[in-house]
């Protein structure tokens, strides 16, 4: 195969690695902070469902976070094996954002993560609380880190090039380039509904098999409510990031509209099939002016087309329909939450068929997740780095069937890996569920000789921390 062929494999293979990656980092995120939420609740006598709802998801984190450290550092050995030029030309900015990533963020993690998954009951409730808040803490630190370095990749600032090579002239202008406020905010909101539809699909279907226990609704409720808080808040951030992009990366957003020609008054395309080599649209659904509307909030805005762009715009075709499945399942996650908060708020509890949609999206947040960062990344070809490295200038020599090899393996234990990941997931809600059901049909013991219900001591015993609130 030739070099193109090469690089193209490359591509894919480092594709595979961040998809399934970034799976897992989405749900750390939001859950952590969600962790905290319940332990919160608890201290504060809420009573103790909060509890048992944070003794599941507390084993899921560990779960998530283990496949998601085991993928990053796979994905990090691929900057020297298949991308060599990239760390050579950018290696001066990028070595030292991932450092300290690692240095502030995951010791950080990896230090409190013992004690907030074994340390109930060995320490007080409050360095246990603490330990949760410090995780959580981590977590979002560790996404500033990698969120910065992604962003500057998109819209460099802050650097001055000497003999082929980035330089930091400020590492303010570096972190805080122009895209990184709207990347940022708009990762963690995704990581939240992520989190969010998660937990709510789980608890749905723990409650369709007939488990409705108190924790089941309360992890029901903070999954619905989180969601529908998070997604118009998500709809106005990535409205923003779209601004953003519209200025700094026009021929990303001709991709993504599928928009040919320069022109003013831009129609939505709702629906076409790009054809790159006619450089037209074919089956096209659009809305005269739409475009132009919400692109440059003007009805006359001038939106640039592909043909602005001759040899340097991205693929077409992967980033138009990757980002209609962004926002169409953006607008399916609105309408669901919504629903389900008001049958919450009518009736305590959602109906039959939206409980089957709540399970039906529990990994909708992935699905947003990962077509919002094909955009992102695909969007941004043929530069590696905007307008500083291109693609194939950083691509390693390594031929092509070897890469086509590995990639293969990869895409051969990623998918085992995400099977055992979704049934272990569902084990352990049942296993909750069961759980707690036996320890509610144990006979009520014979008072003791102070008094006190042994059963009462058991159940007590069981919470995440010792007797006492925060």
């Amino acid at each position: 195969m030739d070099a193109l062929g090469a690089v193209t494999l490359a591509r894919l293979q480092f594709a595979a690695n961040i998809t399934f990656h970034i799976l897992f980092p989405a749900i750390t995120i939001g859950l952590a902070w969600v962790l905290l939420y319940f332990k919160l609740r608890y201290n504060r006598g809420a009573g103790s469902a909060w509890a048992d709802a944070y003794r599941l998801w507390v084993k899921v984190f560990a779960l998530t976070f283990a496949i998601g450290i085991v993928t990053g550092v796979t994905m990090s050995f691929q900057f020297g094996t298949n991308w060599p030029g990239y760390m050579e030309t950018v290696g001066n900015i990028a070595g030292p954002l991932l450092a300290y990533e690692v240095l502030t963020a995951f010791f950080l993690e990896a230090g409190f993560l013992g004690i907030m998954l074994f340390g109930a009951g060995r320490v007080s409730p409050r360095v246990h609380t603490l330990a949760t808040f410090l995780v959580a803490l981590g977590t979002t630190i560790s996404a500033f880190w990698i969120l910065a370095l992604n962003s500057w990749m998109q819209t460099p600032a802050g650097y001055e090039m000497i003999d082929g090579r980035a330089h930091a002239t400020s590492w303010l202008a570096v972190l805080f380039n122009p895209s990184f406020p709207y990347r940022f905010t708009h990762m963690l909101m995704a990581s939240g509904l992520t989190a969010a539809f998660l937990i709510a699909g789980i608890s749905a279907w723990r409650w369709r098999r007939g488990d409705r226990r108190d924790d089941v609704m309360v992890a029901l409720g903070t999954g619905v409510r989180l969601a529908a808080l998070l997604i118009p808040l998500q709809i106005f951030v990535g409205d923003l990031h779209g601004q953003n992009t519209f200025h700094r990366q026009p021929a990303k957003i001709a991709a993504m509209e599928a928009i040919w020609e320069t022109q003013r008054g831009a129609p939505a395309v709702l629906f076409a099939l790009p054809d790159s080599e006619r450089q037209d649209n074919r089956l096209e659904v659009s809305i005269p002016r739409l475009a132009s509307l919400y692109l440059g909030h003007s009805l006359d805005a001038e939106v640039r087309g592909l043909k602005d762009f001759p040899g340097k715009h991205p693929p077409v075709a992967p980033v138009f329909f990757a980002f209609r499945t962004m926002v169409g399942v953006g607008l399916l996650m609105l309408a669901v939450s919504w629903t389900a908060w008001w049958q919450l708020r009518r009736h305590g509890q959602p109906g039959a068929r939206v409980l089957r949609a709540l399970v039906a999206m529990t990994f909708s947040g992935w699905v947003a997740l990962v077509a919002g960062w094909f955009v992102t990344e695909i969007g941004r070809q043929p530069w590696l780095v905007q307008g500083v490295l291109s693609t194939a200038q950083a691509a390693s020599s390594t031929p092509a069937p070897r890469i086509a090899l590995t990639l293969a393996m990869y895409l051969v234990l990623y998918a085992v890996l995400l099977v055992a990941f979704i049934s272990v997931l569902f084990h352990l809600a049942g296993k909750a569920g069961d759980t707690l059901a036996a320890k509610d049909a144990m006979p009520i013991a014979t008072p003791s000789l102070m008094g006190v219900d042994v059963r009462a001591e058991e159940e007590d015993s069981d919470q995440p921390e010792v007797t006492g609130h925060a």
